[in-house]
C-alpha cells in the first residue's frame, strides 16, 4: 500500500509539473503575441499618487491658492463650446487688466511661459531678420539660443548678473545693429534684477525695431504697462505672481506686431503656435465661425481666469503694493539674520530674490535641509551665479508675512544645521 500511494504521488508531482509548463508556454507564448511590456502597476508605480506637501518658495512655481485649485475639477466641456468660448473671452479681459493693455490679441498660450516666449519669436520673425538681445542674465543667454533657432542674424548687449541697462546703453545697440526685433527681460529670473522701462519704448520704435517684453517674474505682482511702455509683444508665465499652475502662458500682441504677422511672406516655421492660425478659434471676425486649430487645455484654462480673479477681487494696485511690502519685510529680516540680497535695492524685484550665500556655508546642504526637514523648497541660482546664491520667490499666493516669517526661521536654522 505504501508503494501503490508512493507511486501515486509521483505521478500526481509529474502531472503538476507538466501542468505548470504548459501553463507557463501558453502564457509566454500571448506574451510575444500580445503586450511587449508589462503592466508596471504595483511594481514599479505605485497605485496611488502621494506627492509631498510642501511650500514652494524657489522661482516658481509656488503654491496656487485652494481656489484655483479648486476650480481645476469642475467638469470640462469642449474647446468649441460657446460656455468655453466665453470663458477664454475672460480670460483675455483679465489679461489686458493686469498687464494694461488695449491689445486685443491677448490671449493665453496652450504651453509654459516658454511656449509663450517661442510663439513670440516664431510669429514675428522673418528670414533674414535681425534680433537684438539684452543679455544680463541666464535668461539673456537662453534667448540667444530660442531666437537663434529662427534666425542666424543675432546680436546683443550685455551687462553682468545682476546689473540692468540704461536707456543709453540700449540706443547705442540700436544704432550699431539696427535690428527687427529687440528682446529684453522685464524682472531677470536668474538673478531678481527689475529692469526700468521708461523710454525703451519710444527708442525701439524710433529705430523701427519691435519690443518683445518678458513679463515672467513681473505679471501681476509687479506694475507692469505695456500700453503707456510701448511694447509691442509680451509673454508671461502663470507659476509666479499669477498664482496658477503652469500649463498655460500669456501672450500680447499689439497693433505693430500684428501688422508685422499679417504682412509676413513665409509660413511662421511653427505650426502649433503658429497664431495666424490660432487667431482664426481665438477670435470671431466679422461673426464667422471659429476654427478648430488644437485642443485648448480646458482646466487650465479655468485655472488662469481663477487665479486672475483672485487678482481683480483683490485689485490690481493692491496685489502689486502687497507683493511690495513683504518683499522688503524678507529683505530687512534677511539683514537682521545677517544675509545680504546679491542685487542693489535700487533695481532688485520685489517678486525674487537672490540671496548671497555665507562664506563657508554649504549651499546645496541648506536647500536639502529645508526641503526634507521644513517642506520648504528655495532655488539654487542658475548661469555665473550657480553656487554663490539661493534664489527665494515670494510671490501670488506665497507672498504674506507669515510666510516670510516661516522661510526666514527655516533658513537660519538651516544655515546652522548645514554646518553640523
Amino acid at each position: 500500500i505504501t508503494s501503490l500511494f508512493f507511486f501515486a504521488f509521483v505521478r500526481f508531482i509529474m502531472f503538476s509539473l507538466r501542468s505548470f509548463n504548459t501553463v507557463a508556454l501558453r502564457s509566454t507564448t500571448t506574451a510575444k503575441r500580445g503586450l511587449a511590456v508589462a503592466n508596471p502597476l504595483g511594481t514599479s508605480v505605485s497605485p496611488q499618487l502621494a506627492p509631498a506637501t510642501r511650500t514652494l518658495l524657489g522661482p516658481g512655481p509656488q503654491n496656487a491658492h485652494p481656489r484655483v485649485h479648486s476650480i481645476m475639477s469642475l467638469p470640462q466641456v469642449g474647446h468649441m463650446d460657446p460656455d468655453f468660448l466665453k470663458t477664454m473671452e475672460d480670460v483675455k479681459a483679465l489679461l489686458r487688466y493686469v498687464w494694461q493693455t488695449e491689445n486685443s490679441f491677448t490671449v493665453p498660450v496652450s504651453g509654459t511661459g516658454s511656449a509663450a516666449w517661442e510663439a513670440a519669436v516664431a510669429n514675428l520673425t522673418e528670414p533674414g531678420d535681425k534680433h537684438l538681445i539684452c543679455n544680463n542674465g541666464y535668461f539673456g543667454e537662453r534667448a540667444l539660443d530660442l531666437h537663434g533657432r529662427y534666425t542666424d542674424n543675432i546680436c546683443e548687449v550685455t551687462k553682468p548678473y545682476g546689473e540692468v541697462f540704461t536707456k543709453e546703453d540700449i540706443e547705442q545697440a540700436l544704432q550699431q545693429h539696427k535690428p527687427q526685433v529687440m528682446w529684453l527681460c522685464h524682472a531677470e529670473t536668474s538673478t531678481g534684477t527689475l529692469q526700468p522701462m521708461n523710454g525703451i519704448g519710444e527708442l525701439c520704435h524710433k529705430h523701427d525695431c519691435l519690443l518683445l517684453l518678458d513679463t515672467v517674474t513681473s505679471i501681476c505682482g509687479l506694475p507692469v504697462h505695456l500700453e503707456a511702455w510701448g511694447v509691442d509683444a509680451a509673454y508671461a508665465g502663470t507659476q509666479k505672481c499669477m498664482g496658477c499652475p503652469p500649463g498655460v502662458a500669456p501672450l500680447s500682441l499689439g497693433p505693430r506686431a500684428l501688422a508685422k504677422l499679417d504682412a509676413r511672406k513665409s509660413k511662421v516655421k511653427n505650426w502649433y503656435l503658429d497664431m495666424s492660425m490660432i487667431r482664426k478659434y481665438l477670435e470671431s471676425s466679422d461673426g464667422a465661425p471659429r476654427v478648430y486649430h488644437h485642443t485648448a487645455p480646458i482646466s487650465m484654462v479655468y485655472a488662469m481666469r481663477e487665479a486672475l480673479t483672485l487678482v481683480a477681487e483683490e485689485g490690481l494696485e493692491n496685489c502689486q503694493a502687497r507683493h511690495r511690502s513683504n518683499a522688503e519685510y524678507f529683505w530687512s529680516e534677511l539683514e537682521r539674520i545677517g544675509l545680504k540680497p546679491y542685487v542693489d535695492v535700487s533695481v532688485r524685484a520685489p517678486s525674487l530674490t537672490t540671496v548671497c550665500i555665507p562664506e563657508g556655508v554649504d549651499g546645496m546642504k541648506v536647500i536639502q535641509i529645508m526641503r526634507e526637514r521644513f517642506q520648504i523648497e528655495i532655488g539654487g541660482a542658475l548661469g555665473s551665479l550657480k553656487g554663490k546664491c539661493w534664489r527665494i520667490g515670494l510671490m501670488g499666493y506665497n507672498n504674506r508675512p507669515e510666510i516670510v516669517k516661516m522661510c526666514i526661521s527655516a533658513l537660519e536654522e538651516a544655515i546652522e544645521l548645514s554646518k553640523k
